[in-house]
């Protein structure tokens, strides 16, 4: 242990200090994540509940403006007048750069919201004069690239401000990956736990509003979109949009095949307990064939950090003290 502490040029004491600097620095960690997760929870879960009091407003304005439409008179809408709002309203962006695609990404992405859809816009607008600034600034200013021709260095500005202008869809294709993600992996044990609750005779509000309660433990993502869908179930005037929207911003195929049963069951009257347990089996089932061809496609992706980090290493440990005893010879 001497040995190895004078080879790094380490006390006794310092190597004690750091030590102990590394178990306080890991005891605090293990202290604070799960306070962060708690608070990232409720921060989540009163997002969702002013989303739903967004959606009972819609709703009463809804009904307050046909209301007045029969009446002859008209409600006047609330305006974002944030600088980000009135530089997509002077340049009509939402005309230029927003389709029912771009929507419907974001909507996967858990960005539902009308200032949500204004950032984005804004982003997309601001992004490409900030990242082509800033290579002019790193390329002319600087000159990092000094040894380069004009032209290529132009192409290089011009190649940050393209980057800029599409960083916000990679930004929310990610968003939608991981979301999407939590949410195929708590989906199944949802299931079992809605299957539970419908069948000790709740109805599928208080299902719902039961599942999203117990399952935001492990997925935050899920007990968001079923509040949302509980509170859909309450507000909407059509039962059948709760779970077209359910399955519009998550964009999974499972939950599609059971809102597809939820509507048929809604429909025709029939009993819930089969279709939502031969539907849980399925999302299992489709969740282990996920991680069998994962790790089906983990040996040849391991063949190449094999080569290159463990067998120099192994040949290393294997032929150094003979390598080193013939040399002290």
């Amino acid at each position: 242990m001497d040995a190895v502490l004078s080879l790094l040029g380490l006390s006794s004491q310092a190597a004690l200090g750091l030590l102990v600097a590394v178990a306080v620095f890991a005891t605090f960690v293990s202290v604070a994540l799960p306070l962060l997760t708690g608070r990232e929870m409720k921060t989540r879960m009163r997002a969702v509940a002013l989303e739903r009091e967004e959606l009972r407003a819609r709703e009463r304005a809804r009904l307050a403006s046909e209301r007045d439409l029969g009446r002859g008179r008209g409600l006047r809408k609330e305006q974002d007048v944030s600088f980000a709002a009135r530089v997509v309203e002077r340049l009509d962006l939402r005309t230029a750069l927003m389709d029912e695609a771009t929507l419907a990404k974001l909507r996967v992405a858990g960005l539902r919201s009308q200032r949500a859809t204004t950032l984005f816009l804004f982003c997309r607008v601001t992004l490409p004069l900030v990242f082509g600034l800033l290579a002019v600034f790193y390329i002319f200013g600087l000159k990092l690239m000094a040894g380069y021709t004009l032209p290529v260095r132009l192409f290089v500005c011009i190649l940050a401000a393209y980057a800029g202008f599409y960083a916000p869809n990679f930004y929310v294709s990610n968003r939608s990956t991981k979301r999407g993600q939590s949410i195929n992996r708590a989906w199944p044990d949802a299931l079992d736990l809605l299957l539970i609750c419908v069948e000790s005779g709740n109805s599928i509000e208080a299902a719902f509003r039961r599942v999203a309660d117990e399952i935001g433990i492990q997925s935050i993502e899920l007990a968001e979109e079923l509040v949302l869908v509980c509170a859909e179930l309450s507000y909407l005037p059509e039962r059948r949009q709760a779970y077209e929207n359910l399955v519009a911003r998550t964009g999974m195929e499972s939950v599609r095949s059971v809102s597809t049963a939820l509507i048929q069951a809604e429909r025709y009257g029939t009993p819930l307990g089969v279709a939502l347990r031969t539907m849980s089996q399925e999302s299992r089932d489709m969740r282990m064939m996920a991680a069998e061809k994962k790790a089906a496609a983990l040996p040849p992706k391991l063949t190449v950090p094999m080569i290159l980090f463990f067998l120099p290493v192994l040949f290393a440990v294997i032929i150094g003290p003979a390598a080193i005893q013939i040399i002290n010879r």
